[in-house]
């Protein structure tokens, strides 16, 4: 067919036209230099395609010699499109046409076979390398550390140093990437180090790859040193340091710097960048933040972005604003998995659900299969026994679906049911999958078990855990101590205290608080005493536990003596601001408290006011019935309500009322 056609004009480089047909290619092809330099200059105009369409038909109607240097096009060509199987061929080609590959060809092969993937062809073609140079190892080290073998990087990178030869920028980007995904924080401060002491300690590559290292492992001062340093930033600098600070729990500062960049007006956001102004919007419940923002990407062009507007609709869906993230999740032309799953995950979340079922069958309509993350959403919505039946059809999917293999998923539904009171069904989940039950699925039959006062239950399957392959947790010992406790057994509750101790778990305030606790029911307040006097700084449930367990065993003094240390603790002063748990526990040991002042027998009520007045200021409940209802509770002397009349007018009717019944 090219014999055939006729030139029209004479080939040179410069009036090479893009073609995607083999009618629009040139004619002139009698002339190796011609066909090479066609080839090559469609890859430097970057039509990868056209150029690897074309070297395929020269190959089926002429004989060429390719240059080496054309080579090096094509493999780079296959690079930049992840064509591994062509890049294979061309390879293959030049194995069978006596083209002796040189170093650099060499480089483009490991480059290219590092970056789809092919990483035993890239070893293949490291290991026969004659000679290896920089860009050698740093090739097959990037190919590494991008697809998951961060071990093989690291030992290649070793052995490198042990040649003799210097890692570059690339090498240091690579090798970062490596450590932060393994974790290894100690090994790479020591590659900082090197950076710093290197000729690359002010290239932008490493400076970048150091500052997604120490987000990534959490040291947000170590990555804003190295962010601080970079003389010109570029967009992938500030969008690292503007995700780390909102992955962090950086909100303010997160948003802060979203600002600086854009006054600065060097480079405009991305889609990362506006997902991590949106994620730090929605953790700080801040809607109106997330709409001025909204507003920036429609004007960017990023209106409709796939991963911007996903994290939109999640920010909404954070701050309860359902209906919004709904309208945002819309604006997606064509929604992928993730996209989905977080709309789902928001309205869910946000205990909507029948709306979270609604866009779950909705996305099956439109082909998309859920994943394991669709559905486990779905069930952590179905906690009360009104929305056990939306659980039950979920459980129907997934064994429809083969799900019910996916230990996460089992545990899931285990929790769902117990959440929603359904023990039976908890037992009957929990046995299905028993043979395959981790160590979380044992504690959530436990945490269940105990919830329902099914101590005796409690105290078989911890028998039947220890038979199996997994270890108690804290969890499990949190479960086993407070069974101890309901039976009032000592003696089981001392074996326990031991078991922990033998068994090197480490003893933290929640095991020491369970400890305390059961030691107090079972009557053992020394044990107790010695408990909490280990602990360097009690919490609230710490204080509350022997609180109450001093004024159930009637000393009162005690009792009212340890109210008053807790309530100058500057940890329990922060903990009373910490959530439900901690002013529940606050309640407790104000109703403990009470019990002591009631068993002191003693009309000294302005003692009394005065360590409760100090209650009221520092725990924020004066406004509420929470703060009087233990106190009134008491008041049934008439001495005790005329003296709280008179201190707190206030609470006059309540007190009378309090007092009537």
């Amino acid at each position: 067919m090219i014999n055939n056609l006729r030139p029209r004009f004479q080939f040179t480089v410069n009036n090479v036209k893009p073609c995607t047909q083999l009618s629009s290619l040139p004619n002139d092809f009698k002339t190796e230099q011609s066909s090479n330099d066609y080839i090559s200059s469609l890859c430097r105009k970057t039509l990868f395609k056209q150029a690897l369409e074309a070297f395929d038909l020269l190959q089926k109607f002429t004989n060429f010699h390719v240059k080496p240097s054309t080579y090096a096009h094509l493999i780079s060509a296959c690079s930049s499109l992840r064509y591994v199987e062509q890049g294979r061929k061309i390879h293959n080609h030049i194995l069978t046409h006596s083209c002796k590959p040189d170093l650099i060809l060499q480089n483009h092969l490991l480059n290219m076979y590092g970056k789809c993937g092919a990483l035993k062809d890239a070893r293949k073609v490291f290991d026969e390398m004659p000679q290896r140079n920089v860009v050698s190892w740093t090739s097959v080290i990037a190919g590494y550390s991008h697809h998951g073998q961060e071990v093989d990087a690291l030992r290649l990178y070793f052995q490198m140093r042990q040649c003799g030869l210097m890692p570059d920028q690339f090498t240091f980007g690579s090798i970062i990437k490596a450590c932060s995904s393994l974790n290894a924080i100690e090994l790479g401060r020591q590659l900082h180090g090197l950076v710093i002491k290197s000729e690359f300690g002010s290239n932008l590559i490493a400076q970048n790859a150091l500052i997604a290292m120490y987000t990534k492992f959490g040291q947000i001062v170590d990555a804003m040193d190295v962010f601080s340093g970079i003389k010109t930033r570029d967009l992938i600098s500030w969008s690292s340091m503007i995700a780390g600070f909102s992955q962090l729990g950086y909100e303010l500062e997160a948003l802060g710097h979203f600002k600086e960049m854009l006054c600065q007006g060097d480079y405009q956001p991305n889609e990362f960048v506006f997902g991590s102004a949106f994620s730090a919007c929605g953790s700080l419940l801040q809607p109106e933040y997330g709409r001025q923002i909204h507003g920036m990407s429609i004007k960017f062009g990023m209106g409709r972005d796939p991963f911007a507007v996903c994290s939109l609709s999640d920010m909404y869906a954070k701050c309860d604003l359902l209906n919004s993230a709904k309208t945002a999740f819309y604006q997606i032309e064509s929604p992928d998995l993730v996209s989905w799953n977080a709309i789902i995950a928001g309205f869910a979340y946000g205990g909507d659900i029948d709306e979270a079922m609604l866009l779950f069958s909705q996305m099956r309509h439109l082909g998309l299969s859920p994943d394991d993350i669709t559905v486990r959403s779905l069930l952590s919505a179905c906690t009360s026994p009104a929305t056990l039946n939306q659980g039950m059809q979920i459980h129907s999917y997934i064994n429809k679906v083969g799900f019910d293999l996916d230990i996460a998923v089992c545990n899931t539904l285990l929790s769902m049911y117990a959440k929603c009171s359904e023990l039976c069904g908890t037992f009957k989940m929990f046995n299905e999958m028993r043979s395959n039950a981790d160590l979380v699925s044992w504690n959530i039959i436990l945490t269940a078990c105990m919830q329902h006062n099914q101590v005796w239950e409690v105290l078989s399957l911890v028998n039947l855990l220890l038979q199996s392959q997994n270890k108690p947790d804290h969890i499990t010992l949190a479960n086993l101590m407070g069974a101890c406790g309901e039976i009032a057994s000592l003696e089981m509750g001392d074996e326990v205290h031991c078991y922990a101790t033998k068994s090197g778990l480490r003893l933290d305030i929640s095991v020491t608080n369970g400890l305390i606790d059961m030691y107090m029911k079972c009557g053992s307040l020394g044990s107790s005493a010695k408990l909490f006097d280990s602990i360097g700084s009690p919490d609230v449930v710490s204080w509350s536990s022997l609180i109450v367990g001093y004024a159930q065993f009637g000393y009162g003094e005690e009792a009212l003596e340890l109210f008053g240390r807790m309530i100058s603790s500057v940890k329990v002063r922060k903990d009373l601001h910490g959530g439900p748990v901690s002013a529940f526990s606050f309640e407790v040991s104000l109703r403990g408290w009470l019990a002591g002042y009631e068993k002191k027998i003693t009309t000294d009520v302005r003692t009394f006011w005065k360590t409760f007045k100090l209650v009221c200021e520092m725990s924020r409940w004066a406004e509420s019935d929470k703060a009087w209802n233990p106190l009134l509770c008491c008041c049934s002397a008439p001495l005790h309500c005329s003296s709280v009349i008179m201190l707190l007018p206030v609470a006059a009717s309540q007190v009378i009322f309090s007092s009537t019944l």
